[in-house]
Formats: structure tokens, C-alpha cells, sequence
């Protein structure tokens, strides 16, 4: 979810690597991958399998798991067969690749993804500050006051609390900020697990989910709501993936991480990519499965929001949203400051330190994404749309690019480069595909896209 901040952070440290061996043990540096893996996707995931059934979104998880393994591994055999300290950073090897417009393609979707991060942190805020002030201000529900409007509250945060933590010239609350978001959605999975376990099914007739009515449903109507589904085909399927994809983007983090390790080697790096991304689809996989089975049909992209249909008030739900508030808030500004630090290397490189430029460019960015915020209906479109591009470049076009140009070593006709050409161009057509499908239903239920959250 800090993709880029690192690599920035890390560059100093990478130039020195080929001088100084790493200090980070084995398990910091799972901590450290698996931070980078964690995001706002996992609020996504019981949409996904919503819309796909559970075996279905079983089999794309541990599908998607696996191809990120594998696209981790062309990195680490590509950076090793570089064999110099610029190989430990994603731009450079981009660049040494396929010249400026490798290191523009890497740029290009290392800055997008990272856009998409920021965005999902501020719907979050969109959809959460409002539930939390009108459970302080105990209110039923929101008569339309200013205060409780989502789109002026993101604006405000924005504006007081994320755009002065931007104007910062360094961020040296990284490292807390990183653990407490982890320790937030580690949070998060245990009241929902929690919840589960106190919410019948169907819920209560009159809540938010279910419209009041003076007839009970029907038993069979009853126990098709009840009734998990295992797969499932709909306009909403082709979203699931991308938000997978979303949710497993580390591959950025990956080079720095490696240059930091103790006595490091390929495959003790890949033991740490292993077990990080274990812990997370084991994360992934819970928090999924427990949304679904707590609202099944009726769970919301963001399914955190998905209680307030449910609670008005709850004190373990005002906890989780206030912690997970904190931690977004918090983290906006972390995926802000490398977006900025490369916009100013591509365009002021060689130039001197100037205030105006460093709190124009935090301005504009944090504007574009307000826009963004405000005026798409949803985060899926988010998850959706960065999943199929930013994040399929980062998980399969470029390193199967960056592994078939670089890598020497190996013979073109070998099952090694073969596995990664058909790697390549699986990522392609999966890129063209889904965002082919996802305009498709932007076109065909614009009333999917604007109704709710």
C-alpha cells in the first residue's frame, strides 16, 4: 500500500548496497512486504466474492497469489543478473530494459497505482467520517446537514490535516504509521469474524439491507438469502480480479526490501515474498469469506460501510472505524510524497529545493484526487480500474518484460523464458479484457456505478 516510498527511501540505501551488506532480519522484512502488500483492498474482497461465488473467488485468489509469486521470482532472477546497485530499483531497471520508455512505463504505473491507493484511502474517509460524527453527535441517521456530507468532509480532511503532513520534508512517522495500518485491519478481521457471529440471517426485517414489510419472506426466499453461493456469473464478476490484482501489488517494494536484507540472498528473498504473501491470502481469504457470509448478497464495495445499514450505533464498530480513519489519514500523505518526488525528477531534476514548487505539486495531487472522489460514484470503479492497469503492468507486463530483455543467461527458447513470454502475454490480454468488460458495464448499468456506495 506504501509502494513507492520505499523504493524512493530505499534508493540511498540501494546505492550503498553494493558496499554494505543489509541489516533488516527475515522477519522484519516479511513485516515490512507484507505492510506493503495490506491496503484498502482487503475492504473489497467480500464484494468480490459476492459477485463470483466462493469457489470461484477461491480458485481467482489463490490464482492470483500464486502469479504474483511467480512475477516476484522474474523480478529477483532479473535484479540478480543485473549484478549492480541500480538493478534494486523498479525505474532502473525499466530503463535498462527498454530505455525511457521502460523507465516511463514504470513510472507511469508505480504513480497510477499509487493514485488509485490515495483515492481509496479518501473514499474511506468519504464513507466512514460521517458514520463516526453521527455516532458522537447520536443521531439516528443524517438529515442532510453539511457536516455529515461525505464529499465536503474529504475536502476538509484534505485540506487541514492531509495537505500540511504533505508539505513535510521528510516523513519520519513512516515506520509507525506502517505498523499501525496493519495492526488496524489485523483489528478489522477480528470484529468481523466477531460480527458474524452475532448477526443473524435473514437480519432483522426493517433494517437498511432488507426494506420493512408487514409480511415475513417466504421460508424459500428466507433460505436462498441464507444460502451461500459457490459460483456466480454477473455483470459484477469482472471486477473481481482487478480488485485482486489490487490487493496483491507489492512488486515495487520487493527490490528496496531485498537490497535491505541480512545476508541476502534470491532465494532467502524469496522465502520472505512467500511467507508475506502467505499471510496476507490467509488475511484476504478470512476477511472475504466472513463479510460474505454475514450479508451475502448485500454486501457493498466497501465493506466496512456495509454495518451502517445494520448498526446505528456500536462502540467495536466506532473503534474499528476511528482506527482505520487514523491510519488512512495518516497514510495519505506517505503515497503522496513519492508521487511527488518523481514528478519532480522527471521534470525539475538538477534543481534546487524550492518550497513553491514542493506545495504546488502536493496541491494538485491531492485536488485531482478530491475530483476523483467526489465525482466516481464508487470505489469499486477504483479498485477496478487501477487493478486492471496499473496493477497488471506491475504484476505481469513489466517484470516478464523486464526478465525477457535482461536475463542473458538464459536461452530464449529455454521453458524458463517460454513461461514468462506466455506470462506476458496472458497480462495483456488480461489488461485489454477487463478493462474492455468494466467500460462495458460503465456503459450498460451506469445505475450499478451511481446508486449507493
Amino acid at each position: 500500500m506504501m509502494m513507492i516510498v520505499k523504493v524512493k527511501r530505499g534508493k540511498k540505501q540501494i546505492n550503498q548496497a553494493s558496499f554494505h551488506p543489509g541489516h533488516a532480519s527475515f522477519g522484519m522484512s516479511v513485516f515490512n512486504l507484507s505492510n506493503a502488500i495490506m491496503g484498502s483492498g482487503i475492504l473489497g474482497l467480500s464484494y468480490a466474492m459476492a459477485n463470483t461465488g466462493i469457489v470461484l473467488f477461491s480458485i481467482l485468489l489463490f490464482g492470483v497469489a500464486a502469479l504474483s509469486l511467480y512475477s516476484v521470482h522474474l523480478l529477483l532472477v532479473t535484479a540478480k543478473e543485473g549484478g549492480r546497485a541500480s538493478s534494486l530499483i523498479y525505474e532502473k531497471l525499466g530503463e535498462r530494459a527498454f530505455g525511457w520508455p521502460g523507465k516511463m512505463a514504470a513510472f507511469g504505473s508505480i504513480t497510477l497505482q499509487n493514485i488509485g491507493a490515495m483515492s481509496s484511502y479518501l473514499f474511506i474517509v468519504k464513507y466512514e467520517l460521517p458514520e463516526v460524527i453521527r455516532a458522537f453527535l447520536g443521531l439516528e441517521q443524517s438529515s442532510g446537514e453539511w457536516y455529515l456530507d461525505g464529499n465536503y468532509l474529504v475536502v476538509f480532511v484534505s485540506m487541514g490535516v492531509i495537505l500540511p503532513l504533505s508539505l513535510l520534508k521528510n516523513l519520519g512517522y513512516l515506520g509507525y504509521t506502517s505498523g499501525f495500518s496493519l495492526s488496524c485491519m489485523v483489528f478489522f478481521l477480528g470484529v468481523l469474524i466477531y460480527k458474524k457471529t452475532q448477526l443473524p440471517c435473514p437480519l432483522a426485517n426493517g433494517s437498511s439491507l432488507y426494506p420493512a414489510s408487514n409480511h415475513s419472506p417466504h421460508p424459500d426466499d428466507v433460505e436462498d438469502m441464507c444460502t451461500p453461493k459457490y459460483f456466480i456469473f454477473n455483470s459484477q464478476t469482472a471486477y473481481t480480479v482487478p480488485i485482486l490484482a489490487f490487493a496483491f501489488v507489492c512488486h515495487p517494494e520487493v527490490l528496496p526490501i531485498y537490497s535491505e536484507l541480512k545476508d541476502r540472498s534470491r532465494k532467502k528473498m524469496q522465502r520472505v515474498s512467500n511467507l508475506s504473501i502467505l499471510a496476507m491470502l490467509i488475511m484476504y481469504m478470512l476477511s472475504a469469506l466472513f463479510g460474505y457470509l454475514t450479508f451475502y448478497e448485500n454486501v457493498e464495495a466497501e465493506l466496512l460501510h456495509t454495518f451502517t445499514k445494520v448498526y446505528k450505533f456500536d462502540t467495536l464498530l466506532l473503534m474499528v472505524r476511528l482506527a482505520v480513519l487514523t491510519a488512512v489519514t495518516l497514510t495519505v500523505p506517505i503515497v503522496l510524497f513519492p508521487i511527488r518526488s518523481s514528478i519532480i525528477t522527471l521534470l525539475c531534476n538538477g534543481q534546487e529545493f524550492s518550497w513553491l514548487r514542493h506545495i504546488f505539486i502536493a496541491a494538485a495531487i491531492l485536488v485531482f484526487n478530491n475530483l476523483l472522489v467526489i465525482f466516481v460514484p464508487t470505489i469499486r470503479d477504483i479498485f477496478g480500474f487501477i487493478g486492471s492497469s496499473a496493477a497488471t503492468m506491475l504484476i505481469f507486463i513489466l517484470p516478464a518484460g523486464f526478465y525477457l530483455k535482461l536475463v542473458k543467461s538464459v536461452p530464449m527458447k529455454s521453458p524458463q523464458k517460454i513461461s514468462a513470454a506466455i506470462f506476458l502475454v496472458v497480462g495483456f490480454i488480461f489488461m485489454i479484457v477487463s478493462l474492455s468488460l468494466i467500460v462495458m458495464d460503465w456503459i450498460h448499468n451506469p445505475s450499478a456505478s451511481s446508486g449507493g456506495h
